[in-house]
């Protein structure tokens, strides 16, 4: 292993990981329904107070749900097999930002913002869909963070994700 890749068995800092402090989206999903499969997106539009227009799941806390591609990766070492991340029914999928330990962290998505509001907890859909995967996904924030919408707007595929300077 390279001094510059992660140990899947080491505690995740995201202060240790600069090159880690700006990411980009990677695949975006909708859940249409309660009950039916995430519906993948090449684009979407955040809605304050809401999350994404067309999403089955929104509230006052858990309005958009990401998770982190590396983060997802070392689970699925760990249990030994590819698991498409859209088991995981989150919303954003994002590539070379840590999100760890953020609760409260504002994060702009393609020049929208979102407040951190918590780590999303991996649930018993996880050990359904493959064997180990709900241990995987419990420590470091492996389960991604849920988070409040502040400005609407379109993203998409591709969009820079960066945590806001004034945090």
């Amino acid at each position: 292993m390279s001094s510059t890749e992660a140990d899947p068995a080491t505690p995740h800092d995201p202060s240790s990981t600069p090159e880690r402090s700006t990411g980009t989206i990677v695949r975006l999903w909708l859940k249409p329904h309660h009950g039916k499969p995430m519906q993948e997106i090449e684009s979407a539009t955040l809605v304050p107070g809401h999350g994404l227009e067309g999403n089955a799941d929104s509230g006052p806390r858990r309005q958009v749900t990401l998770i982190e591609e590396e983060l997802w990766q070392a689970a699925e070492r760990e249990v030994g097999t590819s698991v498409d991340p859209s088991a995981r029914r989150a919303n954003i999928l994002v590539r070379g930002i840590s999100l760890a330990d953020t609760r409260g962290k504002t994060l702009r998505i393609g020049g929208h913002r979102v407040e951190v509001a918590g780590e999303t907890v991996p649930c018993r859909l996880m050990e359904e869909t493959q064997s180990g995967l709900l241990e995987a996904l419990r420590p470091d924030w492996r389960g991604g963070v849920f988070a409040r919408v502040l400005d609407g707007g379109a993203i998409r595929i591709g969009d820079t994700v960066t945590f806001d300077d004034a945090d």
